[in-house]
């Protein structure tokens, strides 16, 4: 038992980013383990569709015809796979849908199961999951007597494109519990009352107690407007009521991880660092020199960003000629 196997969400045609990150991982594993990395999808997915997963590393993917979106059908579908073809650990990208299922399927298969994961490593000829404990303050790691249900954070897996041919497509037929038909889905979104969703943008510009009130935002999104990305916040601003909950970055919110990340007025606390350090360009402008954002920003600027921000947003426009 050394294969891994990814539920891979779809909707309108294209897998879930974090789908796509948690298949990249798998195989990556899979190849130091010496077995396989292996997909599941349900509902109405094309062949070209499903094949194209092969691009991030899954050898084979596994098609069933149950509703997609909810839980409790694709726990019946994973559990079928798992136990059939004797696959020793399932491998979710996170978000809430991938907690539920992976929740699920732990308690059907009688398995561990890890939350909140940050890192997979191999040790040993088996897996280790990693997740941050204490605040975030420390780091546990996760070893498997028997099946393993390792479920990471959101953007916590890179997506990589190895390159490879389309994957195999094999229709399966499982019969669903009775409960698993229960659910109907009345209405579906990615983004729990917010227009854009954060975890997918390629720029964000966040806002912290330094844009001084819920006003300051404007900000924020006139800078986010022109550089063709979305807003983000802080814990302190939410709670404070500036701004929605949707937008909230770090160990309460959300994880992302786009190209840029913008902070302004951001002080940089642990708790907020541990949900944006995995962004690829950090860029920090913030009055105080001593600010621990600072500490780990690609670019750091001391200033008012009230004087900052709407001079960037001018010189930004102004690149792209409008």
């Amino acid at each position: 038992m050394t294969d891994i196997l990814v539920y891979a969400l779809h909707y309108r045609g294209a897998f879930n980013k974090n789908s796509l990150g948690a298949v990249s991982e798998a195989a990556r594993l899979a190849g130091e383990l010496g077995g396989e990395a292996d997909a599941v999808v349900v509902g109405d997915v094309g062949d070209d569709l499903a094949a194209s997963l092969g691009s991030y590393g899954a050898r084979k993917v596994y098609r069933a015809a149950a509703p997609e979106g909810l839980a409790q059908p694709v726990v019946d579908v994973m559990a079928a796979v798992m136990t059939d073809h004797d696959v020793r650990y399932a491998l979710f990208g996170g978000g809430l849908l991938g907690f539920e299922i992976g929740a699920g399927l732990a308690a059907r298969l009688g398995a561990g199961v890890t939350m909140e994961v940050t890192a997979v490593n191999v040790e040993d000829g088996a897996l280790a999951a990693e997740r941050p404990i204490l605040g975030d303050s420390s780091i546990s790691t996760s070893r498997y007597r028997g099946r393993g249900i390792i479920i990471a954070r959101l953007n916590a897996f890179e997506i990589r494109e190895r390159g490879e041919g389309p994957a195999t497509v094999e229709d399966v037929e499982v019969e669903l519990s009775p409960f698993s038909t229960q659910a109907t889905m009345v209405r579906r979104g990615e983004q729990r009352g917010a227009d854009v969703n954060i975890e997918d943008a390629d720029v964000l510009v966040a806002g912290g107690r330094g844009l001084g009130r819920a006003e300051g935002f404007q900000l924020a999104e006139e800078l986010a407007t022109a550089l063709g990305g979305a807003v983000a916040a802080t814990r302190a601003v939410v709670d404070a009521g500036w701004y929605p909950y949707a937008a909230q970055i770090g160990q309460t919110g959300k994880t992302v991880a786009p190209k840029l990340y913008l902070a302004a007025g951001i002080s940089g606390a642990i708790q907020h660092k541990v949900g944006m350090q995995g962004s690829e360009n950090i860029v920090a402008i913030n009055k105080d020199a001593n600010a621990p954002i600072f500490e780990f920003s690609d670019l750091g600027v001391v200033g008012d960003l009230n004087k900052i921000l709407p001079k960037l947003t001018a010189a930004v426009k102004a690149r792209k000629g409008r």
